[in-house]
């Protein structure tokens, strides 16, 4: 049952505080050039600052020189001053952006890489338990929003807060009293900016959660469109859908509305301090206190005192937004690893292709009180073609993932050669092996990219080879540029013919063992026996495991384990086992029942 979007409702973990140490920790350049650009950031705000004062002597200058002749050599050095004061100002903002947008670009690129050499580390338990959505979410949005935040709301705030407190010293300096009128309006601001932050970051962190989930939906119902509409479960889907839209709507809605009127309250405060500052000023001049020009100065600092406020609740806004993207990020970053490879692993120069399972007892790390593999024993030969039968659930692809070291046995062991693939590094592991996955996977690339994926060398004979001995060196033929034809959305292909491909693609390999997980499920009778008889000579003298429910496939396999329960419960070759007349017998018999 889904939860209702308000259980999602709930402030940054970290805060921005911790968001921002973690983003240090990770960054060690960051540290230093975001110090830089924040201190060109200040400059250009204390500058900015200056520029009224200079605005006040040129307006008194004006207003003592109306009876008279102006003394435009003083009000043109004033100017000049003015110039410089704005145009080092206008410089210091330039390199700050400048700055702040080449190392925040970067910061995302290397983040983002992070996040990719991280999906490789984490254990398959973690994708069991979170939608490829979501995990996509933290890299594109997440960090989009973090990035953004670095480089525009941080440097703003920090040029607002500086603009605010060096007004407010200027402002005492130049008349206090009319300084305390002022201020007495903007208290108001603060009091609204509080609560509205303290109401609004966790919306913001809704917000984001409830974008994975939205995002994680939409990628499994796109990728499995085919059985919606085949299922016309269009309905279904699209109820689905409107009721996480609608969570995202609320909380967004909430979160917007009260970043949203912070700017208008802000407008109308700031508009309330020109009023009494003129009304208070005028009052002064008649008294002979203040000069109009100052007047003019306060007017134009009630503008540069007010204005911070608004940049700093958007720029906490942002930040907030920020906090929830980074505990997003930062909570996948620190999902425990995998278990570290061996400090000395043993590597095998020249694998026969030698397998043995000696007492393997598995349960998935989710559900750790129901084994799935009990005591799973078998010694495999170099060479021999083994098959993996059994009914949905018995452990046949969970057996291969363990070999695989996709996860971690419970007890028992696992070897290669007599060497344990714990004493191994997972990546020698997989590079023993091809595999050819029920699921086919064709990327957009040419034919010849598809074929040789991450394999140096190969030539054209080669892929020839492959593809005559897997029937789809006649398709590849009909391609308007054979080998160099680009797979994407122009070229239609059939699920047979993306499983040809990658089986020839495992051929390119050529790896000492393989692992074909119902291989030819996706090919028509006749392809399956042009299939059947290339893959067998692929497997001639590999090690060969192979995952069938279609028993005809497997007839010439040197062992068949029939696996039930988690356990072996008969072994043997074809013959033998149709001879004892048992599990499998029943299981191949019951193909042909009712045909």
């Amino acid at each position: 049952m889904r939860n209702n979007h308000m259980a999602y409702v709930q402030k940054s973990k970290r805060g921005i505080k911790g968001v921002g140490k973690e983003i240090i920790a990770h960054s060690k350049h960051l540290k230093l050039w975001l110090a830089i650009s924040l201190v060109l950031a200040a400059l250009g705000a204390l500058l900015t600052i200056i520029g009224p004062n200079q605005l006040s002597k040129i307006t008194d200058l004006i207003s003592s020189s109306l009876a008279g002749d102006i003394d435009l050599n003083a009000i043109g050095r004033i100017g000049i001053v003015l110039l410089i004061i704005y145009g080092f100002s206008a410089l210091f903002t330039y390199l700050e952006h400048f700055i702040l947008s080449t190392v925040t670009l970067d910061f995302a690129k290397n983040l983002r890489n992070d996040l990719s050499k991280k999906i490789n580390t984490v254990p398959m338990k973690y994708f069991g338990t979170t939608t490829y959505g979501d995990i996509l979410s933290r890299i594109t949005n997440d960090v989009s929003i973090l990035q953004q935040a670095l480089a525009n709301s941080m440097p703003s705030m920090v040029s607002a807060s500086v603009q605010f407190v060096g007004c407010l010293i200027m402002m005492f300096i130049t008349e206090w009293r009319l300084a305390l009128a002022a201020i007495f309006t903007t208290l108001l601001g603060f009091v609204i900016m509080a609560l509205v932050m303290k109401n609004s970051q966790k919306y913001f962190g809704a917000r984001q959660k409830n974008l994975g989930k939205l995002n994680g939906y939409i990628e499994e119902m796109y990728s499995g469109h085919d059985v919606v509409r085949i299922s016309r479960a269009n309905r279904m889907v699209k109820d689905e859908f409107a009721k996480l839209n609608e969570d995202l709507y609320l909380v967004d809605w909430k979160s917007q509305f009260l970043s949203g009127i912070m700017q208008p309250l802000m407008n109308v405060i700031g508009n309330l301090g020109y009023v009494i500052v003129c009304v208070f000023g005028t009052i002064l001049v008649q008294q002979q206190v203040i000069t109009f020009g100052v007047i003019i100065a306060f007017i134009m600092y009630v503008r540069l005192f007010t204005s911070p406020l608004t940049t700093i609740a958007q720029g906490m806004t942002q930040m907030q937004m920020a906090a929830a993207a980074g505990d997003h990020i930062f909570d996948f970053l620190q999902e425990e690893d995998l278990p570290e490879d061996p400090a000395s692993p043993k590597s095998l120069a020249a694998p026969q292709g030698k397998v043995r399972f000696e007492h393997v007892r598995f349960s998935y790390p989710n559900n750790p009180d129901k084994i799935i593999i009990k005591d799973f024993s078998a010694d495999v030969q170099p060479g021999q073609k083994v098959a993996l039968v059994g009914p949905t659930g018995a452990g046949k692809t969970t057996m291969v993932n363990l070999l695989m070291r996709f996860f971690e046995i419970n007890s028992g062991n696992i070897y290669i050669d007599d060497v344990s693939i714990k004493d191994m590094r997972r990546s020698a592991v997989h590079d023993m092996f091809s595999m050819v996955l029920q699921d086919s996977w064709i990327f957009e690339g040419t034919v010849r990219e598809n074929l040789v994926y991450n394999k140096q060398g190969v030539g054209e004979e080669k892929l020839i080879e492959a593809c005559k001995a897997c029937g789809i060196y006649h398709f590849v033929e009909t391609l308007p540029q054979g080998f160099d034809t680009v797979l994407d959305d122009t070229i239609t292909l059939s699920a047979g013919q993306k499983q040809l491909l990658t089986i020839a693609r495992a051929m390119m390999q050529n790896n000492p063992m393989l692992i074909l997980d119902e291989a030819t499920s996706s090919v028509d009778t006749r392809t399956e026996i042009i299939t059947q008889k290339a893959m067998d000579a692929l497997m001639k003298d590999r090690t060969s495991f192979v995952i069938a429910h279609r028993l005809s496939t497997i007839k010439n396999a040197d062992l068949i384990l029939v696996l039930n329960d988690g356990d072996i419960i008969e072994q043997g070759n074809h013959q033998q086992l149709l001879a004892q007349n048992g599990f499998y017998a029943q299981l191949y018999n019951s193909q042909f029942e009712n045909v």
